[in-house]
């Protein structure tokens, strides 16, 4: 049972100075309580930027940053609340623009962004629509109605064969055979454009 007694001791000692920092603003306590946690921060900081020098500067900038911040916060669990201070503290250093890396690019290598180049996707894509359309035409009856139902309304089979009357069976046949029918449509189409 001594050991849950140490353990008390240490939260509550960390608690009575925070407070006791809180109080004053004694640097001194702020010290005391840092010191305890030091190997912490600079083991959140190791993960995050894998270089020991960088490391340690974070953990002394933690420690100025710590100083502000936790006369604005009430504080319950310091050891948790440092490691999610260090933790953001070293994220939003990773994100900083500083540290974002660029690269050049070789512009003949893009895709092109004029709007010829735009417009000529939109034609294409306008064709294909009108190509399908016709195809859709060309089906038989019982394969549009289904088809247009299933993919245009997007309805389920047990639906589809409810409106229709069909057969759950005959309405995954027509809709099968009618995808396959539309397929080679616009095969055919785009080979003789």
């Amino acid at each position: 049972m001594n050991f849950l007694t140490n353990i008390s001791t240490t939260q509550q000692a960390d608690k009575e100075l925070v407070a006791a920092f809180k109080q004053s603003g004694d640097i001194l306590d702020l010290s005391k309580l840092y010191q305890r946690y030091m190997d912490l921060v600079f083991g959140v900081c190791l993960k995050y930027f894998k270089d020991s020098e960088r490391s340690k500067d974070a953990v002394m900038d933690i420690f100025e940053e710590l100083h502000t911040k936790l006369k604005l916060h009430e504080v319950d669990n310091f050891k948790g609340w440092l490691y999610v201070l260090a933790r953001n503290y070293c994220l939003m250093q990773l994100r900083s623009p500083r540290n974002m890396k660029t690269n050049e690019f070789d512009a003949e290598l893009m895709q092109s962004g004029e709007p010829s180049h735009l417009h000529n996707e939109a034609v294409q894509k306008e064709e294909n629509l009108t190509y399908l359309e016709g195809c859709i035409n060309t089906l038989p009856a019982d394969q549009k109605q289904s088809v247009e139902l299933f993919y245009l309304q997007k309805k389920c089979y047990n639906e589809i064969a409810e409106i229709t009357g069909f057969e759950w069976n005959k309405v995954r046949s027509f809709i099968q055979n009618g995808k396959r029918n539309l397929k080679l449509c616009m095969d055919q189409k785009h080979a003789n454009s």
